[in-house]
């Protein structure tokens, strides 16, 4: 039995299906693998992607020893042994770890010192974003470094070139259905590909159906991935349209997309669209991103559901977006103002609130700025009434 996937990895930067954003030539990754300059890096992106392949192809390219590593059966024993094979060794080793977001803290802290004196060049690979699951220690010594979904035509071209090379005959609907199933992972279409094969030729839509009877994301079609849908359901919320996000939050669920990743982009537009609007939407999003991390699905949908109905019901402001959009803007635009001398540390000058009935009149900046502009919507009004009698009790 021939495996596909294996028998066809590519083994160069040029045969790399996809992810044109990272080998071009004129790519900053190209550019710093072939320099022999590439820093300890870790891919994310989903299954079939292609990370694997890219650590694979760059240990080729640097001539550099390989050695892949699962985060799940990972010992650090077993690392420290490799790296002293090394330690006198002109080259040193690429150390590949899979499924990187598993990583206890521990074991982060322990492959530091590692990554520090550069006895091996790590890298790692993850389906989830590694800024969630990595230290910040880890980060800062490494890049992050996204793979995308293969879209529909490298999917096509990946195909083609394997059935022509292995002479294998199959139905135009079944060619479709490989792709289209697939979600943009690769393997998974080689491997379905490789078991049709094994049951009849030509390859039918049947038997593949048969073999998979659904879509690995079946939310998806051919021109909706989860970032449509994603998107799909946050502008239905910010509409207000309880019905409509709710049926796209089951498209993500029915397709598999990971409950962490729902609540984290809810989380965000709990902030972004109604922010004090409704103070309480915050928390409901944070309580909500802690406990599907804890129990996951089928228990996590009636968590997100419930979400989305109470975000999609909120009167909606966007003023905490724009306000620390437009003061990030003044930035990079105007001169930098330093701060005025009476609020610097152990000033003698500054006037403390407190001592005169909770507020008193003082410059917080060298020159008046305004970035926040309140819509009094919803608990915004309410807050924009405690701050107006603040401010004028004491004019």
């Amino acid at each position: 039995m021939i495996n596909f996937a294996l028998k066809y990895r590519p083994k160069t930067l040029d045969e790399l299906v996809g992810q044109s954003h990272l080998v071009h030539p004129s790519s900053p990754l190209r550019k710093l693998i072939e320099a022999n300059a590439l820093l300890h890096t870790f891919f994310y992106g989903p299954p079939g992607s292609g990370k694997t392949t890219l650590a694979r192809i760059i240990a080729a390219k640097l001539e550099k020893p390989f050695y892949e590593m699962n985060a799940t059966t990972l010992k650090i024993e077993q690392v420290r042994q490799i790296l002293k094979e090394y330690e006198y060794a002109l080259q040193k080793p690429l150390i590949f770890i899979d499924e990187v977001h598993r990583l206890s803290k521990n074991q982060q802290e322990v492959l530091l010192p590692f990554m520090e004196n550069q006895s091996a060049l790590i890298i790692g690979a993850s389906t989830e974003n590694p800024y969630y699951s990595l230290t910040a220690a880890m980060r800062s010594r490494s890049h992050l470094v996204e793979l995308k979904p293969l879209n529909k035509e490298e999917m096509a071209t990946y195909l083609e070139k394997i059935l022509a090379s292995e002479h294998i005959l199959i139905e135009e609907e079944a060619k479709n259905y490989l792709i289209l199933s697939s979600a943009g992972d690769a393997r998974a279409m080689l491997n379905l590909l490789e078991s049709a094969c094994m049951i009849e030729i030509p390859v039918t839509l049947e038997v593949l159906k048969q073999i998979r009877p659904h879509p690995l994301q079946a939310g998806s079609s051919e021109n909706e991935n989860h970032y449509e849908l994603t998107s799909a359901m946050i502008k239905s919320i910010r509409g207000s349209d309880i019905d409509a996000a709710i049926y796209y939050l089951s498209r993500l669920v029915d397709g598999g997309e990971p409950a962490e990743f729902i609540a984290r982009r809810l989380a965000i537009l709990a902030s972004e669209d109604i922010g004090n609007a409704n103070p309480n939407a915050l928390n409901l999003a944070s309580s909500a991103l802690n406990i599907v991390k804890h129990i996951g699905y089928p228990e996590a949908r009636i968590t997100l559901s419930q979400l989305v109905i109470y975000l999609a019901s909120c009167p909606k402001s966007n003023t905490a977006y724009t306000a620390i959009n437009d003061a990030l803007q003044d930035l990079k635009e105007k001169e930098m103002m330093p701060v005025p001398p009476h609020l610097k540390t152990h000033s003698k000058s500054y006037l403390y609130p407190h001592e005169f009935g909770g507020w008193v009149k003082q410059n917080y900046l060298m020159q008046p700025k305004r970035f926040y502009h309140t819509k009094q919507i919803g608990f915004e009004k309410t807050l924009f009434e405690w701050h107006e009698k603040i401010i004028s009790s004491k004019k």
